[in-house]
């Protein structure tokens, strides 16, 4: 544990003794089928995040799975776009209903809850990680990420890929610490700026195993 350990591990990013990561895992909506969670990272921007998640989860549709992708990158969402989604999400009492691609992909994204999908998130890490928001009538309890994993209703995945934003910070660590994943897939680029902040996000990974 670090000298300066506050004790509040839904901040911290140490890999101490008196953590335990699996405690802050969330359950799926009740009515969620998710088999296997593969996050899809870099730590750097610009790298293809957005497209390597969205080929994946293309090929692995065309290959007879059931595939979905977790939109991460709540201030620079694009996987809606990529698929040529232009249709709103719609929630209520109940869950979250994640927008269906034309070839059978889930998808759910901030952009699918904004009036307009060029309008920008200006929000703090809070905000997006754990607290309420309001996107339709009636309050959506939890952080966005957790919402999207807790309560929108996944529907028979057998692989959701999450396509995280750059860094190392609230966002994937929500992810890591929230949501049981399977594996990840690191994307970078041959340059040796990117291969050093990308060695970050593997090191976040194996800190949080």
């Amino acid at each position: 544990m670090s000298e300066n350990c506050n004790h509040d591990c839904s901040s911290c990013g140490e890999a101490c003794a008196s953590r335990d990561p699996k405690s802050f895992l969330e359950k799926p909506h009740a009515e969620s089928s998710i088999r296997k969670v593969i996050g899809v990272v870099s730590g750097k921007g610009g790298v293809g995040k957005s497209m390597v998640s969205s080929l994946l989860a293309a090929n692995f549709q065309k290959k007879g799975y059931h595939t979905a992708v977790m939109d991460a990158d709540i201030t620079g969402p694009s996987i809606p776009k990529a698929y040529g989604i232009n249709e709103k999400a719609t929630g209520d009492e109940h869950a979250i209903y994640p927008v269906v691609s034309k070839s059978g992909i889930q998808v759910m994204s901030v952009n699918l809850l904004l009036e307009d999908a060029t309008d920008p998130v200006i929000w703090r890490g809070p905000v997006i990680a754990g607290t309420v928001k309001q996107f339709w009538h009636g309050p959506v309890v939890g952080g966005v990420i957790k919402q999207f994993w807790s309560e929108a209703l996944w529907k028979d995945i057998d692989y959701m890929f999450v396509d995280m934003p750059p860094g190392t910070g609230d966002v994937p660590l929500t992810v890591f610490q929230t949501i049981p994943v399977d594996g990840i897939v690191i994307v970078t680029s041959p340059q040796e700026l990117v291969s050093m902040i990308v060695g970050k996000a593997v090191k976040m990974a194996q800190m949080m195993n």
